[in-house]
C-alpha cells in the first residue's frame, strides 16, 4: 500500500473510523473535568488495548489525545476551572467572555481555533518533520532556559494594575514549585522535615485550587447575583472573524508546532508563550486581554492542539517523547513490537501516514463533536449560585483526587483555593503563581545543566550564545522584550 493508501485507512474501515471518534469525543468530556488529564486517560487506555492490533489502538489514542487537549477549554471558559494545564491562558479571556454572556461565543471560537492549529501541526508532522526534529536535537539546556525565562515574563502580562503584586506571586509559585526531591541530586527541599513534601506540591490540584475553590468561594460573596443569560445564536464563528484573527492563529499555531516538538515541554508552555505573544502583538484586541479579548482565546487554542502534531515529531522521527501523552504512547508502540525513531521511517513507514491520516480524522471529529453540545453546556453558567458553587466544588474535589487517588491533594487543593480567595480579595492575582509553579522547576534544571554543560563556567555558558543561531536569536528575543518593557516604564508620560 502507497502512503495515500495508508493515509486513508482510518478513513475508510469502519471500525478505525469508530475508534477515532469514539476517542475523540471521550477525550473532549474527559479533559473538560478538572484533573482528569490526557496522560491518565491515555494511560488507562493502554491497559486496555495490550491485546489490539497496533492501527485501533494507536486510532483511540490519537482521538483521546486531541480531544482532551480542547476539552480543557470548557470548563475555562465556563467555570473559570482550567480542565488541563494547557488551558489556563484560555481562562484568563474566556471567562470573561462567558460574564458577558458570549460563552456561546468563547467555546465556538476555541473550537474552530483549536482545529485549525491542529491543522497546522500536522501538517508540519506530515511535510517538515525531520528538519523540525534536527532543531529540536540542537535545542541545547540554555535554550530552555531562554524558553522558560520569556514564559515567565507573562507575569508582566498577568499582573492586573499592580506589577509589584504580580512579582509577587509569580515568585511565590516558583517557591513552591521547587518543594520536594531535587531533580538532579534528590536532595529534599523546602520540605522541613516532614516526608509529605517529598513528592512535591502538586500544581495540578495548586492550579484547581487557586481557580476554581477561589471563584466559588468569590461567587458566594455575590449570592443575590441574578445568572448571566448567555447568547448562543451563533456558536459558529462569522467568516470575518477567522480572517481577522487569520494571522494569530498561524502565529500561534507555529509556536505549538516548535514548543511542542522540544522534548519535555508540550502544549501548556505552548499555550502560555502564544498568549504572551498575542499580548505583545496584537495591537487592537476586541476588548483588553484579561477582560474578555477574543485573541486571549484565539492564541491559546490554536497553540496547544498545533502541539499535539508537533509532540508526534520527535517521538516517531526520534523515539524521544515531546510531553508526557507522547512518552505514554512510546510505551505502547514499545508494547505492540515497534520501535519508535529513526527505524521506525524506515522499518515501517507505512505507520507514519497511518498516524498523519489518523490525526487528521480526529481533528474533524473534534470540529463536528466541539461545535455539539454548546447550548447544554452553556446552561452551567446560567445556573443560579446555590447550583453553580456545588457544583464547581465536586468538580474541584473529584478532579483532585482522581489525579493521584489521594485525599492529601484535595487538602492540598482546599487550602489553595482559600488562599486564592484571600489573594484576590487584597487584589493580587493568582494566575502568576501557578504560571511559577510551572516554570519554576524548568527553569532551576534548564540553569543548573547548561552550567554543568559549560563546566561551571560563565564565560563558557556566554560563549554558547555565539556558537548556536538558536541561543542566540533567543536571547536577542528575550533581550529585546525587556527593553521594550523598560522603555515603556522609563518613557515620560
Amino acid at each position: 500500500m502507497d502512503a495515500l493508501a495508508h493515509f486513508l485507512l482510518s478513513w475508510t474501515d469502519p471500525g478505525l473510523l469508530a475508534l477515532t471518534a469514539a476517542g475523540t469525543f471521550a477525550g473532549i468530556y474527559i479533559g473538560a473535568i478538572p484533573g482528569l488529564s490526557v496522560t491518565m486517560a491515555v494511560a488507562i487506555l493502554i491497559s486496555f488495548t495490550f491485546t489490539w492490533d497496533v492501527n485501533p489502538a494507536l486510532a483511540l489514542i490519537a482521538g483521546v489525545f486531541t480531544g482532551g487537549v480542547y476539552g480543557g477549554s470548557r470548563s475555562a471558559i465556563l467555570l473559570n476551572i482550567p480542565g488541563a494545564p494547557a488551558a489556563i491562558a484560555t481562562a484568563l479571556d474566556g471567562y470573561p467572555m462567558a460574564q458577558r454572556g458570549e460563552a456561546g461565543r468563547a467555546i465556538g471560537l476555541a473550537t474552530v481555533m483549536s482545529v485549525l492549529g491542529g491543522f497546522v501541526g500536522i501538517a508540519a508532522l506530515a511535510v517538515a518533520a525531520p528538519a523540525i526534529s534536527e532543531i529540536a536535537l540542537a535545542v541545547a539546556p540554555r535554550d530552555y532556559l531562554l524558553l522558560a525565562l520569556l514564559g515567565l515574563l507573562l507575569v508582566g502580562s498577568l499582573s492586573g494594575e499592580s506589577l509589584a503584586r504580580g512579582l509577587f506571586c509569580g515568585a511565590l509559585g516558583i517557591v513552591l514549585g521547587l518543594v520536594g526531591l531535587d531533580q538532579m541530586t534528590a536532595e529534599p527541599r523546602f520540605t522541613f522535615g516532614t516526608t509529605d513534601l517529598l513528592g512535591g506540591i502538586p500544581y495540578v490540584a495548586a492550579m484547581i485550587g487557586f481557580f476554581g475553590v477561589s471563584e466559588a468561594l468569590m461567587q458566594l460573596r455575590r449570592p443575590d447575583l441574578p445568572p448571566i443569560r448567555q447568547r448562543i445564536d451563533r456558536i459558529i464563528p462569522p467568516w470575518s472573524a477567522i480572517r481577522r484573527h487569520g494571522g494569530l492563529t498561524l502565529r500561534s499555531s507555529t509556536i505549538g508546532v516548535v514548543v511542542g516538538a522540544l522534548p519535555g515541554t508540550g502544549g501548556d508552555i505552548a499555550a502560555l508563550l502564544a498568549y504572551d505573544s498575542a499580548r505583545r502583538t496584537v495591537k487592537n484586541p476586541t476588548h483588553p486581554f484579561g477582560q474578555g479579548a477574543e485573541e486571549g482565546v484565539v492564541a491559546p487554542e490554536s497553540a496547544n492542539n498545533a502541539a499535539v502534531g508537533g509532540a508526534y515529531i520527535p517521538m516517531l522521527t526520534l523515539g524521544i517523547p515531546g510531553d508526557a501523552v507522547t512518552a505514554v504512547i512510546i510505551g505502547a508502540l514499545y508494547i505492540h513490537g515497534l520501535k519508535p525513531g529513526p527505524m521506525l521511517m524506515i522499518e515501517t513507514p507505512h505507520l507514519f501516514w497511518f498516524t498523519v491520516g489518523n490525526l487528521t480524522l480526529a481533528n474533524i471529529f473534534l470540529l463536528i463533536f466541539g461545535l455539539t453540545g454548546i447550548r447544554l453546556f452553556t446552561r452551567v453558567a446560567e445556573a443560579p449560585r446555590a447550583l453553580l458553587v456545588p457544583l464547581i466544588l465536586v468538580l474541584s474535589v473529584v478532579g483532585t483526587y482522581a489525579i493521584q487517588n489521594s485525599a492529601t491533594d484535595v487538602l492540598w487543593m482546599l487550602g489553595f483555593g482559600v488562599v486564592g480567595y484571600f489573594l484576590r480579595i487584597w487584589g493580587f492575582e493568582v494566575a502568576p503563581i501557578v504560571l511559577g509553579m510551572i516554570l519554576g522547576p524548568l527553569i532551576d534544571a534548564s540553569w543548573r545543566r547548561a552550567m554543568i554543560s559549560a563546566y561551571d563556567d560563565p564565560l563558557e555558558f556566554l560563549q554558547g550564545f555565539g556558537e548556536s543561531w538558536i541561543s542566540a536569536c533567543l536571547a536577542a528575543f528575550l533581550l529585546a522584550v525587556l527593553a521594550k518593557a523598560a522603555w515603556r516604564m522609563l518613557r515620560p508620560g
